[in-house]
């Protein structure tokens, strides 16, 4: 019987390592050798359970799968429950409980699931946000929502609106929107964007609770001290809500400062905002010179507007006055004109008008700005300012007792008062006096 050759067994070892190297070479995950590097960000190719699926079985995680490997972004332990890692790009709602969500990476997907696991009869919401980057570094500028239940068919209705920052009188972006359908208190949980609008589609008709929160830690709560505003909203087949975010003080406002502005005018600012429907009131500020305690009439209280409106008229009107005054001087002035030199620039032909070009600028974006004025009207500015006068000047150098009762935006007075020191104006300079001469 004939032996196989030695050779052969070595070539076939050969051929076998070759064919394992090729096979991994074509598993790994990478640019095609000598073709430029991928400039796109990770696309969804499919997700677990798909959008509009019901799925009253559902067990294990959720699966968001991407078209290329992705960057795991991880996250450690943070202070104040702050979502980090790639939880933060990640919203899945209504969770209850304690509302934890387990995000974990697996190279092109992510897993998705609730701690307290997924609950029958419930329109599920996983919402994938904009900034998840690849590996090379590409990051997506676009998000998605996953709309699934457990039981049911998906509901239409939605819920749209935007959150706006009352004192700062801007748009609110990044800001927290949680909808619970009444009386339930698990909520729908969304983010602003850019432009502080939100959109929660495909929920249960029904009576909502909206909040909208300026999340500072990050934990996607209201917590203290964080700016919020809440309101109730019948949602039908569609409803939209506009919400005034603001810190909500339990205490009334205090004196932060006592300035003058001229010798019958001075400064009042205070630790908050105060309720822009509650007009400045005579009536409740108090001035008292000191160290007698002598009662001094207040003329008018104004809002930091309305002073410098009238500010404004004041050297309207002053200006108009100087220009007149001036015009009738050189009219007077005037003993010669030039006949000839009006009479050459009449016999000029006139210069050909301006062609008027295309106006440059982004219409979307003056849209939007025209959008936000007019939400923003829809409420008077809140103010932390008040601008006291009286009738008679200030004694210089003296000091006043200032007592005053105001009331913030969330509708709490209080009594505050403070100290106004008038200064002492400065002598005006001596411009008789000689500089001495430098001794040589």
């Amino acid at each position: 019987m004939a032996r196989p050759a030695a050779g052969a067994g070595r070539q076939a070892q050969v051929a076998g390592l070759l064919l394992s190297a090729l096979v991994g070479a074509c598993a790994q995950t990478g640019d095609p050798p000598g073709g430029p590097p991928r400039t796109t960000p990770a696309a969804i190719l499919r997700t677990v359970p798909e959008s509009g699926a019901v799925v009253p079985d559902l067990h294990g995680a959720a699966v968001i799968r991407f078209d290329e490997v992705i960057d795991e972004a991880p996250g450690g332990a943070s202070s104040g429950g702050a979502i980090t890692g790639l939880g933060q790009k990640i919203v899945l709602s209504p969770v209850g409980g304690s509302g934890v969500v387990k995000v974990s990476w697996h190279r092109d997907a992510i897993h998705v699931m609730p701690a307290e696991g997924w609950k029958p009869n419930r329109v599920y919401h996983l919402e994938v946000l904009p900034g998840i980057a690849d590996l090379r570094r590409n990051v997506t500028k676009k998000g998605a929502t996953i709309v699934f239940t457990t039981g049911g068919a998906v509901p239409t209705a939605g819920l749209t609106g935007t959150a706006l920052a009352w004192v700062e009188q801007r748009t609110l972006p990044q800001a927290v929107i949680r909808a619970a359908l009444r009386p339930d208190t698990v909520p729908y949980v969304t983010l602003t964007d850019s432009a502080g609008n939100f959109r929660l589609p495909n929920i249960p008709p029904g009576r909502y609770r909206v909040w909208a929160i300026q999340d500072q830690n990050g934990n996607r709560r209201q917590d203290r001290r964080e700016a919020f505003d809440t309101a109730t909203v019948a949602v039908d087949s569609t409803a939209s809500a506009l919400l005034w975010v603001f810190v909500h003080d339990t205490v009334g406002p205090r004196v932060k400062g006592v300035d003058p502005v001229d010798s019958v005018t001075f400064r009042i600012a205070f630790t908050q905002s105060l309720d822009p429907a509650r007009p400045p009131d005579t009536s409740a500020l108090h001035l008292f010179a000191l160290p007698d305690t002598t009662r001094v009439q207040v003329r008018a209280l104004f809002r930091p507007g309305q002073f410098d409106s009238i500010q404004a008229r004041a050297r309207a009107v002053a200006d108009s006055l100087k220009r007149l005054q001036d015009s009738l001087k050189r009219l007077q002035d005037t003993t010669h004109r030039d006949t000839t030199a009006r009479k050459g620039a009449a016999q000029r032909p006139p210069a050909p008008p301006a062609r008027a070009g295309r106006a440059a600028g982004d219409t979307t974006a003056a849209g939007d700005t025209t959008r936000v004025r007019k939400l923003l009207a829809q409420r008077p500015v809140p103010y932390d300012r008040v601008v006291v006068q009286v009738p008679t000047p200030l004694t210089a150098g003296a000091k006043y007792l200032v007592r005053v009762r105001s009331t913030n935006l969330s509708g709490v007075s209080a009594d505050a008062q403070g100290v106004l020191v008038v200064p002492v104006p400065k002598p005006p300079a001596d411009t008789t006096k000689k500089k001495a001469p430098k001794p040589p």
